[in-house]
């Protein structure tokens, strides 16, 4: 894929994905505005499905929704609330330790610069970018495994990582398309563009694909 075919890229990207449910956290950053349910909610998604994710939150945010309650909740009413998410242990203490943290520390508002997230228990560049995009509207590009295989997949980067997949998007990707790549390539990695077996056949960008590592498809 060439840099001039971006924005037609995109565009289709668009009109497409209208046609899936929103991941959950781009919804609750929509519908909330607030950057600590952005952050809780990226927590939990990691290695858990979009409908698990969305349960988890919502059990969790009607006990709590802001740093000081839930930092006070019992380690084990968090478990009970974010269950069955992946590793709901491990996240349960993240969550409660984290939410200290930035009560302590932060003066219960959560950093608004990758520098400041990443000092954060528990916080990746992934999560971090999604906080600064989604909770705060500033630049960046939230790599998960959608978006570096997806993009590596078009042949617009050849990277061997999400790590060096952000650094060359950054490098290559026109800045106004940073913040809406991850919610286009998450919907679309989820419904057509899957890890295994993508359903090429109705892909509405396959023209700009170089298909690189696809080895079956449907």
């Amino acid at each position: 894929m060439r840099n001039r075919d971006i924005p037609k890229v995109i565009a289709i990207l668009k009109k497409e994905v209208s046609r899936f449910k929103t991941p959950y956290v781009k919804d609750i950053s929509e519908r909330s505005k607030d950057p600590f349910k952005v952050l809780i909610s990226c927590i939990l998604s990691l290695r858990t499905k979009d409908s698990t994710t969305k349960g988890a939150a919502d059990r969790l945010f009607k006990l709590a929704s802001t740093p000081f309650p839930l930092s006070e909740l019992p380690l084990k009413t968090i478990e009970k609330a974010i269950y069955p998410a992946g590793f709901y242990r491990v996240k349960s203490r993240t969550i409660k330790e984290l939410s200290k943290e930035i009560c302590l520390k932060h003066s219960s508002k959560v950093p608004d610069t990758m520098e400041g997230l990443l000092k954060l228990k528990g916080v990746g560049r992934k999560t971090a970018n999604l906080v600064l995009t989604m909770g705060y509207g500033k630049p960046g590009i939230c790599v998960d495994t959608h978006v570096h295989r997806i993009t590596n997949r078009w042949g617009y980067v050849r990277t061997k990582t999400p790590e060096k997949t952000e650094s060359a998007l950054r490098k290559k990707l026109p800045e106004r398309y940073w913040i809406i790549l991850n919610n286009l390539l998450v919907t679309y990695g989820q419904n057509v563009c899957a890890p295994l077996s993508p359903f090429c056949s109705r892909c509405a960008i396959f023209r700009y694909c170089g298909r690189a590592g696809v080895e079956k498809s449907r």
